[in-house]
């Protein structure tokens, strides 16, 4: 389900409760850790794996792992700005991955794999930039930070079993 019906949907459900939730867009890797990273601070409400960045309509699991999607293995976050900012959950993404790494994190390999950033607003641009600009400045990493950063487009649910693969499976991390 396209990222428009599944945030009418989800409007529809919760609209009532007057929470007003922003959302983010983040590739870091293998989705599952990513998605149990997100999911452990306060103020994020949900979360949904799935795959962004790519031209490939309505992707399956076995199409992104071919590398011919475009995609990438991507989180969907959904959070409530007054208790959690968008640079605190960026601090976050910078913290538990390797941005230098193209196509890669750990030991998988491959472009679903990559760094991303997948921005909804202007002010998300801004402050996506100065983050980086500081991460840089800081000079934390030794290589270049090669993460992709760019508008959100579609965002693909993956397959149920995908979502909150770790929690389902009595884990918190893939390690």
């Amino acid at each position: 389900m396209g990222i428009y019906l599944w945030l009418v949907s989800y409007l529809a459900l919760n609209g009532e409760k007057g929470e007003v939730l922003d959302k983010a867009i983040f590739a870091a890797g293998c989705f599952w850790g990513v998605e149990a990273e997100f999911r452990a601070l306060d103020g994020v409400v949900e979360t949904a794996v799935g795959y962004a960045g790519g031209d490939f309509e309505n992707p399956a699991y076995e199409d992104v792992c071919t590398g011919k999607t475009g995609h990438a293995e991507a989180v969907l976050v959904e959070y409530d700005p007054e208790r959690i900012s968008y640079k605190e959950l960026l601090q976050s993404f910078w913290r538990i991955h390797d941005p230098t790494t193209p196509n890669r994190q750990g030991p998988d390999r491959g472009t679903q794999y990559r760094s991303g950033i997948f921005f909804f607003t202007p002010e998300q641009e801004q402050a996506v930039k100065e983050s980086l600009a500081e991460l840089k400045a800081g000079c934390r990493f030794r290589r270049p930070i090669v993460t992709e950063i760019k508008p959100a487009e579609e965002f693909y649910r993956a397959e149920e079993y995908h979502q909150r693969y770790l929690e389902k499976h009595g884990r918190s991390s893939c390690r």
